[in-house]
This record gives structure tokens, sequence and C-alpha cells, in this order.
């Protein structure tokens, strides 16, 4: 296997896990709050605080990832995700915050870092294709959480599938070690962290047209994937009156479908060579899919709400490829993961912020609808700036 080939494979897997990691709460949500006596909907605000740490993380990872090499940030970054599912699994509210934010922090670094080691080792005319496929880790990712996380709370009870993830994360970071040496050549010793890079790497994408648009569309569509996230096994298991077992099957499913739908997206922008044109169209798309899903109902049969998932997924799960190529090809090489994690501290804010708001109008109406309509919005003004920027 050469260097590019098993590059892509180790930070798909890698990928894989930090969403994985994510995950494990709002697939296990019905069972913990039973178990804790919380609301579900609650769920929303765990993810805030994931993805409230992770904003931070991004845009401080940089100079990390220069010092100490982008694969020893990512073998660092899975112990923390493991630490933080063991706490959360303590069942203690206090340690189930700080157990949140550990894993915001240990998921945020995945991204930058394995944007660091294939924007070195990438053709430039494959780039948006290999990257893609190393984010389909994503939605493979969903697909453990779904089909894990419920035969671990049957067969464990619900501390026993934080337990198994954690367990994974570790295993993960271990076998990676003899990768160290190859990918982390361009590692820089002498690089530091610095607030003030921190604030420049904001500033820096703000100023830069291409980059401003890249945030804003990672705002926005990275909303809508958390809210398909943390909701819809709730949706499936509390409004359409499904069983943990078949909503994880639906959402694993679901997710499933967005892996060859990523491959594709990142097929055509290369080949076309024309990132934000598809960037564009799929913001119109997952908007539509956000509409469609809130339309649905308990008189739709299972495989409709599949499909209407399937559409969701293969939309608002399945950019990622295509836009961090874009970000990797318009950033200076060394400031790669350095903007790419400014980039994705906005997919953070959106990511944090959606599933807050996403719970705010699920406790003051009790309408799921409501709540996917809402969260349409922003990914419409998203395809519509990078319309204007094609």
């Amino acid at each position: 296997m050469n260097l590019l080939t098993l590059a892509v494979v180790a930070m798909l897997v890698q990928q894989a896990f930090a969403y994985m990691s994510g995950l494990v709460m709002p697939v296990a949500a019905p069972a913990v709050a039973k178990a804790l006596d919380l609301d579900p909907a609650l769920v929303g605000v765990f993810t805030g605080l994931v993805f409230f740490a992770s904003m931070f993380t991004h845009v401080s990872c940089g100079s990390f990832i220069q010092r100490h090499g982008a694969l020893r940030v990512s073998q660092v970054s899975l112990c923390a995700m493991a630490a933080g599912l063991l706490l959360v699994s303590t069942g203690s509210l206090p340690l189930i915050v700080l157990g949140a934010l550990v894993i915001g922090m240990g998921t945020a670094p995945s991204t930058p870092a394995s944007s660091q080691i294939l924007a070195r080792l990438s053709p430039p005319h494959l780039a948006p294709l290999l990257f893609s496929i190393k984010q389909t880790g994503v939605p493979v990712g969903a697909m453990l959480a779904g089909a894990i996380v419920p035969l671990a709370v049957a067969g464990f009870g619900w501390r026993g599938a934080f337990f198994v993830a954690a367990a994974m994360c570790l295993g993960l970071a271990i076998v990676l070690q003899p990768l160290r040496a190859p990918f982390d050549q361009d590692r820089n010793p002498a690089a530091r962290f610095s607030a003030m890079a921190v604030l420049g790497t904001i500033r820096d994408v703000l100023r830069a047209p291409e980059l401003r648009v890249m945030a804003i569309a990672a705002f926005a569509f990275v909303g809508l994937q958390s809210v398909f996230a943390s909701f819809f096994v709730i949706y499936l298991t509390q409004a359409l009156a499904h069983d943990l077992q078949t909503a994880g099957l639906a959402f694993s499913i679901a997710q499933g479908a967005a892996i060859p739908a990523r491959i594709f997206w990142g097929w055509i922008a290369g080949w076309l060579s024309a990132a934000r044109l598809v960037l564009a169209g799929l913001g119109l798309g997952m908007a539509a899919a956000s509409i469609l899903l809130g339309l649905s109902g308990d008189t739709w049969s299972l495989p409709a709400i599949i499909a209407a998932g399937c559409a969701y997924t293969c939309t608002a799960v399945s950019w990622h490829g295509v836009l961090l190529a874009e970000v990797a090809r318009v950033a200076p090489r060394e400031q790669v993961s350095g903007m790419t994690g400014g980039v994705l501290a906005f997919g953070s804010a959106g990511m944090m912020s959606f599933p807050l708001v996403f719970s705010a109008i699920l406790a003051a109406t009790g309408s799921f609808t409501i709540g996917f309509f809402i969260a349409a919005v922003p990914a419409l003004v998203a395809a519509v700036l990078l319309f204007r920027r094609t």
C-alpha cells in the first residue's frame, strides 16, 4: 500500500472514530434520559457543549499540529475522546458536562490534522475526490454509532456503550503509532502556540473572500448536520414511537447513504473544477431535505422516513470533502491546518448553536417540524452566497 493510500485509509478511520464519539450520547439519549430521569431533548445541550469546546480547539490546534505533527495530535485527540466518554459514563451531571467539553476538545483536531497530511500528499487534481473519500469517515462513524450503541445499551446498559466507544478510541490511538514517522515528517518543533495567532487565523479567514464564504457555508451546513445527528433518533422514538433499535438502524441506513454521495460529490467537483457550484447546489438540496423531514409524520411509513433521512444525509452530511479541498486549495500550503481549523471553527459554532436552538424550539412548542423548517434557512442563505461567488 503506497503512502497516499495509507494516509486516506488511516485518516478515514480516525475521522470515523472522532465522529462516532460525538454521537454516542445522541444515539443513547433515550436510555440515558430514562436512567437519569432527564428530558431527552437535553441532548441538544450536550451536543452544544461538545461543539462549544470544539469551536475554540479548531482555531488553536494549527500550531500544535505544526509543532508535534498531525498524526501525533490525532493520537492525543483519540485519547481525549476516550477520557470524555468515560467521564460521561459516570452518570454524574457535572462530569457529564466536563465529559462533553473533553470530547469536543478531542474531536476538533481530527479534520485539520487529516487535511494537513492529505494536502501534502495529494495531487491537486485528485484532492476533492481524496478529501471526500477521507471524509466518508463521518457517515462511517455515524453508522458505527447507530449500529454499535443500541446493541451495547441492550447488552451492557447505557454506561457500557460509552465504555465500548472509549476502548475503540484508545485502541486506534495505539494502532496508528507506526505511521507517526512517515506522516509527521513536516512537523516544526519550533512552532509555538500564540493567542494572537488564534485571533489572526480568524481574521485571515474573514478577510479572504474565498475563505469567508466557506466559513459561512460551514456554519450553515455543519449546523444542519448536527440537527440530524442530535435529533433523528429522538424524533423516531419520541414523535413516531419506534423503538431504539429500529431508530438506530434507520439512522445507520441514512448515514450509510452519505458514503457514496460524498465520493460522488467529490468526483463531480474535481471533474468540473467547480467546487463552489457543487456546494451551492448541496446547500439548496439540504435545505429542501430538512423541510421534507419536517413535513414527515406518524402517517409516513418507516421506509418513507428513511428515504427522507437519506435525502438529508446525501446533502447535509456529504459536502465536507468538497469544502475542505477548496480550503486547502486557496490557503497557503504551510497554513492548511490553521486555515482549515479557522473555517471549521465557524462550523463548530453552527454545530453548537443549531442543537441548542432546536432544543429550545422543541421545549417551547413540542414540534420537531418547526425546528427542521428553521434549520433550513441558513443553508439557503449560504447557497445564495456560494452561487454569487461562482
